[in-house]
Parts: structure tokens; C-alpha cells; sequence
């Protein structure tokens, strides 16, 4: 079987991560910095594209990275309305959800299409993504919430949260993911609680929108009252408030850092405070992992953990001790978002996995009656 050549491309706030693959051994790969007073001067994320692209190009020439026999240029991919998991050909209609951010949601891995689409062409190869952010694949019942015409969303690590699901289903159930259901977390700057069931992911938490466990950055679940209340009495706009979902919420509203690293050493160091948030981040995960079991009803065939804290030996083992009641808890830290997006291309490749078209038309819009 060939061994195909794919290089994936991760577009972040000042970075652009870059990895060129053989089938499943990584040759090459490279994180692009990027001044942020250079991309300051563009007025939209979209009109940096020609100043990444020329910057990973100068990088790959220095290096003597040819990427002449690429088979397919794999984005991040960001943008876009919401969709079914799954590889998608970069085709026209995405592009432009791309460069307008369709979705409403700002942000730089919407380039990663892009990217993709431009070294294809100029290189005669092919442009995918690979579960991109977009990915919403909820079933009814987790939509409705209790205020008429308000439905749920959700945004999450999906690239990683499945991948982790397809790897495990292979290598350790030996099966495939359409065969298992799974409870799968990613634990890092952001914490993505969710429920696979048979190769979907049919619930979860809104890690944008403000649900789920409180994170480095974010807030998690909050009581609207008491939401508002802290408006109130903090004279808060809304800009303000919306930043406690994702930038300045958890970690950063109690002790000031977002650094799990340095946070658990405080907390090693006696700082009760310090030790006091860290396991009631641990607790609010372990509960969201209770309420995914409730969503399988019970039929979970292994609870996964990926991200960066998961390097973490007490927090695998909190959770460990107090969810392996519901199936068993593996470990796999780190993330491995390159690789996953390789791996999608490849399997489509391979015959493994069909290549889907973006349609352009949201997966899930309203309700019969509304």
C-alpha cells in the first residue's frame, strides 16, 4: 500500500504549526511564528494569508523541505456553518465561509483551508480538512434548551476528541469507531467533555458558549443569576462577560495565571486556594463524565483523556478513581492534532473513509414547529 505524503497545516493566533507526513511517520515538522505587530496591520485574519503562506514557504525552502510530491495539503479548517465529522474537499463554498467566517466565530484556523487550497493549486495536488472546529453533530434531544427558539450549538476539540476515539477503537478494542460509544475528554487550555455513540458525537458541552468544566481560561457552567448578579455588581459589559467564557474566566478570575504547571505547584507548596481550584476543575469534569454516561445510558466502552494536563498523574488519577465505575479510563496525553489531520487524508485515500463535500447549509437549523 503507498505510503502517501500529506502536509497539515494548524493556523493559531501568532503561530502556524506545520508537519509533513509519510503514511503515519512525520518527517518534518515546524512551528511558524508569526510578529504580532506584523499581523496587527491586517484589517481581517483572512488578508494574512499571503504573509503565512510566504513565510512557511521561505521556511520549508530554508530547511530543503520540497513539497513538489505532496499528495494532499490538509487544513485545520474553521469557518464554516455547522457540519458532520469527517474529511471534506476544500472546494469554492468553503473558501469563501472561510474567508467570512460563515459561522460568526473569529478565528485564525479558518486560514487553514485556505492554506491548503493555495499550496494545492500552485503544487497540482489536493485540499482537505479534517473534522474542523465546526463539527456538530448533536442528537434532538440536546438541543432544546428551556427559553423557546434558544438551541444549543456546541463548539469542541473536535479534531482531537475523535481521532482519540478512531485510535482507540483500533488499536485497543479492535474495532471500529462506528462500533463503539465512548466518553471522551480533552484536558487543556480549553476542556471538552463528550459522548460518542456509535462514530457520533451526539452530546457534549458548549466550550465556547460558556458550559462544561471551568478551565484555564474559562469560567465553565455558571448559574445565570448569579451571572448576571456579578454584571451587576461589577458594572461589567457584555464584551466583559464574554470574555469570562474563554479569556479571562477559571484559573485567570481566581489566582491571576492560566498555567496548570505553575498552579499545581502552588498548590504542592501549601497555597490551599491554589489546591482548592485545581480539584474543583477535577470534580466539575468528573461530573460532566457522569452526565455523558447518562447519555449513553450507561453503554460506554471506555473513557478517553487527551490534552495537555493529562500528563498530569493526580488528575488521570482523580478521575480515574471516581469514573472507572463507568467503564474504563485511558490516558492519552498531549494532542495530536497533526496527526490526526494526516490521518483523515490518508484514510480517505486509502479507500478507508469517504470524502465528503461541504454543503454550505448548516446540519441542524430549527425545530419542525418553530
Amino acid at each position: 500500500m503507498k505510503e502517501y505524503k500529506v502536509l497539515a497545516i494548524n493556523p493559531g493566533s501568532t503561530s502556524t504549526k506545520i508537519a509533513l507526513f509519510q503514511g503515519e511517520k512525520c518527517l518534518y515538522t515546524q512551528n511558524v511564528s508569526h510578529d504580532a505587530n506584523e499581523l496587527a496591520q491586517y484589517e481581517t485574519i483572512s488578508a494574512q494569508l499571503p504573509y503565512r503562506r510566504n513565510m512557511i514557504l521561505d521556511l520549508l525552502k530554508e530547511a530543503g523541505v520540497s513539497l513538489e510530491d505532496v499528495d494532499v495539503f490538509v487544513g485545520r479548517g474553521g469557518g464554516l456553518l455547522a457540519m458532520e465529522g469527517g474529511t471534506y474537499e476544500v472546494g469554492e463554498l468553503m473558501l469563501e465561509h472561510a474567508r467570512t467566517m460563515a459561522n460568526g466565530v473569529i478565528h485564525p484556523a479558518a486560514l487553514g483551508s485556505q492554506l491548503a487550497s493555495e499550496f494545492a493549486g500552485t503544487y497540482g495536488s489536493r485540499a482537505m480538512v479534517v473534522n474542523p472546529p465546526d463539527v456538530d453533530e448533536l442528537q434532538d434531544l440536546a438541543r432544546m434548551t428551556g427559553i423557546r427558539g434558544v438551541n444549543r450549538v456546541i463548539h469542541l476539540h473536535a479534531l482531537n476528541l475523535k481521532e482519540t476515539a478512531i485510535r482507540h477503537s483500533k488499536n485497543v478494542l479492535n474495532k471500529k469507531y462506528e462500533e463503539a460509544n465512548y466518553i471522551v475528554c480533552h484536558i487543556g487550555g480549553g476542556i471538552s467533555v463528550s459522548a460518542h455513540r456509535k462514530g457520533k458525537m451526539v452530546d457534549g458541552f458548549d466550550i465556547v458558549g460558556g458550559e462544561g468544566p471551568m478551565a484555564p481560561t474559562r469560567c465553565g457552567s455558571i448559574s445565570v443569576a448569579d451571572l448576571l448578579g456579578y454584571l451587576k455588581n461589577n458594572n461589567c459589559d457584555i464584551g466583559e462577560v464574554k470574555a469570562l467564557l474563554t479569556k479571562s474566566g477559571g484559573f485567570v478570575s481566581h489566582v491571576g495565571i492560566s498555567d496548570a504547571l505553575e498552579l499545581t505547584k502552588r498548590a504542592a507548596d501549601g497555597d490551599k486556594y491554589a489546591e482548592m481550584v485545581w480539584n474543583t476543575m477535577i470534580y466539575q469534569i468528573e461530573k460532566c463524565i457522569g452526565s455523558m454516561a447518562a447519555v449513553l445510558h450507561g453503554e460506554v466502552d471506555g473513557i478517553l483523556l487527551g490534552g495537555g494536563m493529562v500528563y498530569n498523574e493526580d488528575l488521570v488519577r482523580q478521575i480515574t478513581e471516581t469514573c472507572s465505575f463507568i467503564a474504563p479510563v485511558t490516558a492519552y496525553p498531549g494532542e495530536f492534532e497533526m496527526e490526526a489531520m494526516a490521518a483523515g487524508a490518508i484514510r480517505v485515500l486509502n479507500g478507508e473513509e469517504e470524502l465528503k463535500q461541504y454543503s454550505g447549509k448548516p446540519g441542524w437549523t430549527k425545530f419542525d414547529w418553530e
